[in-house]
């Protein structure tokens, strides 16, 4: 298998995770939530300063149907972490590297 191939697998791997199968996750509150609702800790929580933000509380503002809202948002996530990942390896690959092998030289 290539290179090209696997990380498109990859992305498609990625994105459909994020987008479809978010949809089926629990709407249970996780462990953590959980013990600080059972502890009185939950009581004394604070609104986080980029709730309104447009990726806030994992969905996308504006968009009413919450199944739909946090699968865009597994997505918008997924690219942009990509789109990060990939801009830094692409910064700081090694000069001089080809993209058919990743080897210099000169040819013969």
């Amino acid at each position: 298998m290539n290179r090209k191939r696997f990380f498109l697998g990859f992305l498609l791997v990625s994105l459909v995770l994020a987008g479809v199968v978010s949809f089926y996750a629990s709407a249970s509150p996780d462990g953590l939530e959980k013990v600080a609702t059972d502890k009185g800790i939950a009581e004394k929580e604070k609104e986080h300063s980029l709730g309104d933000s447009p990726l806030g509380d994992y969905g996308v503002k504006g968009v009413d149907d919450a199944r739909l809202s946090g699968g865009l948002s597994g997505v918008i996530g997924v690219g942009v972490v990509l789109l990060a990942g990939g801009g830094l390896f692409w910064i700081i690959r090694r000069p001089g590297a080809k993209d058919s092998g990743g080897a210099s030289g000169t040819a013969s």
